[in-house]
């Protein structure tokens, strides 16, 4: 039977990641001793296990159907694929570092400099737009020891937190680019209604992560403005209570906002203000 092919790296955080998104949309296989496939038991669906970098490239020659990577590495490879779905985790930048105490303060500072990276193509790509011509030490794995080693005057890198930058007495000079972990398909779109099915349930879980349901009283007068501090995601939901003073009210918030929103809510004259977390959803 025909299955569509759905690339996902083989080890590392992202590989923990993307395994755990796929379960939570319902998508359940079973690895076995480090095996390269794996069969979903509810579709038709193959997972194979990459190395991250090559999920891309292989996307994109039709090896794969469908990949779970990183937008930077999609950007590295010079690909193209079409982007179905920014999956919420992931998120760094990457960006162009020097020493605490260098002089260099702009881009085409770098003419002529050594930077080591990671990322050539993109790191190329830049420094041209800033009329700087570098040569370019393309290494794997970490690049923020090459400038004390004295290979390199800057490096490129991603950057999350920013503390190994810290510990390596370096300082961020200028961001390339934002990037996330996201999911492409290729222009073939072999079994889209499969693909789109996978879209769907992923979509779901990813604004699940992203929201609460908040639940509260409130005064009938007060009403319109509690409203419009939980709008909702179309509109809340508003319940009539046995006190017609009252009115109760349900609405989807940002996770990250819930906090802020409560005290607001409070300071309003809203009570029985409760959180809910959503493990799915369809909107």
């Amino acid at each position: 039977m025909e299955s569509l092919r759905i690339g996902v790296p083989s080890k590392g955080r992202l590989a923990e990641l993307a395994a755990e998104l796929l379960k939570d949309a319902g998508l359940h296989f079973r690895r076995q001793d480090r095996s390269l496939f794996a069969r979903c038991k509810e579709l038709p669906i193959d997972i194979t296990f990459l190395r991250t970098e090559d999920i891309p490239v292989l996307c994109a020659e039709g090896a794969i159907d469908m990949g779970i990577t990183g937008s930077d590495l999609i950007a590295e490879a010079n690909v193209e694929l079409r982007r179905r779905l920014d999956l919420g985790v992931g998120q760094c930048k990457l960006s162009i570092c020097v020493p605490d105490d260098s002089p260099i303060s702009e881009p085409k500072q770098l003419n002529g400099k050594r930077v080591a990276t990671s990322f050539p193509t993109n790191t190329a790509n830049y420094l041209k737009q800033h009329s700087a011509l570098a040569h370019l030490v393309t290494l794997s794995g970490s690049v923020e020891v090459m400038i004390a080693l004295g290979v390199a005057d800057a490096i490129v890198d991603l950057v999350e937190t920013g503390s190994t930058l810290a510990a390596n007495r370096l300082r961020i000079l200028t961001d390339i680019g934002h990037y996330e972990t996201v999911l492409v398909q290729n222009h073939d779109q072999r079994m889209p209604e499969t693909a789109d099915r996978v879209v769907r349930r992923l979509e779901g879980v990813v604004i699940a992560r992203a929201y609460s349901l908040l639940e509260y009283n409130v005064p009938r007068e007060r009403l319109a403005e509690a409203e419009s501090i939980t709008p909702g995601f179309r509109s809340p939901t508003v319940s009539a209570l046995e006190d017609p003073g009252w009115c109760a009210v349900r609405a989807m918030v940002k996770r990250s906002e819930v906090i802020q929103i409560m005290e607001r809510l409070e300071a309003l004259g809203a009570s029985a203000i409760l959180e809910t977390q959503i493990q799915n959803c369809r909107l």
